[in-house]
């Protein structure tokens, strides 16, 4: 471990010590439950842990408000978009219990694959996909090129494709 990474670790472990009660007593009051606001304290400085490079933070507290507000607004359009689609599936179908928990763990599954994603490809795609913003606005708001954006797509895309062709191989296995 070079000394870069002990550096990086005992600021972050410091920024900890010092803030996470605090987040987590700052995301409780928004969140009306405690283990959700500690969920997301605790993947806001394994965020932190993952960034390159922590140069000196004038103000760390701002830094982690935005940070957890990102994750609690990617949670939340995750749960908006597993609401819409079952509400969809509900409608158009009237699924099965059966239908409706393969549907489930369909999702699921895509969750987790999207979740492998970098931060940035999984927010392009589910600004892309579930918010609707077009790829200009896409790189208004993450800060990248419409060049970055649409290779970030294409990325997200081609991992939606392997997913819906283990899925095919899944239920032409199970029928």
């Amino acid at each position: 471990m070079s000394g870069a990474d002990v550096s990086h670790r005992n600021t972050v472990d410091g920024l900890f010590r010092v803030h996470y009660h605090w987040l987590c007593t700052r995301l409780r009051r928004q969140l009306n439950d405690a283990a959700s606001a500690e969920d997301i304290a605790a993947e806001t400085f394994t965020q932190l842990l993952e960034a390159p490079s922590l140069s000196a933070i004038r103000e760390p507290r701002a830094l982690l408000t935005t940070i957890a507000q990102r994750l609690l607004y990617q949670r939340w359009r995750r749960g908006d978009l597993e609401r819409r689609h079952l509400l969809q599936i509900d409608e158009q179908l009237a699924a099965s219990p059966e239908e409706l928990a393969q549907l489930t763990q369909t999702l699921g599954r895509l969750d987790q694959s999207l979740q492998r994603l970098p931060g940035k490809v999984r927010s392009t795609f589910l600004l892309a996909r579930v918010d609707g913003l077009t790829y200009p606005q896409i790189a208004a708001e993450l800060g990248i090129s419409l060049r970055s954006v649409s290779a970030y797509m294409t990325r997200s895309q081609a991992l939606c494709d392997r997913h819906s062709a283990n899925q095919f191989l899944q239920d032409k296995r199970s029928a």
